[in-house]
């Protein structure tokens, strides 16, 4: 499985591990809020994303969270699947260097 490296500012490094930590339990949450058909839930949580990610050097994260998102306003099960499945890919396969 190929890395994704992204640079981060070296003044961020106390807080990333926390902040992906926290991206890796909102999937759970995204898809246990799912099963409930909570939408609202995960639009709220998408939204988080989408205004956290880009702050932090994770653009991807912005993108995924908008999508998440767009996709509860729209009840779209399918799409919101996808989005968690890969939200937990790209989590999986970042590598933070900091600069």
């Amino acid at each position: 499985m190929e890395k994704i490296v992204i640079q981060v500012d070296a003044d961020l490094e106390d807080l990333i591990p926390g902040y992906l930590q926290n991206r890796r339990q909102d999937v759970d949450s995204i898809l246990q809020a799912l099963e409930k058909q909570e939408f609202e839930a995960i639009r709220v949580l998408g939204h988080t994303m989408k205004g956290t990610g880009g702050g932090y050097g994770f653009d991807a994260i912005t993108e995924m969270g908008h999508a998440l998102e767009e996709a509860s306003k729209d009840g779209n099960i399918p799409a919101i699947r996808q989005k968690a499945a890969a939200l937990l890919a790209y989590l999986q396969r970042v590598d933070v260097v900091f600069k």
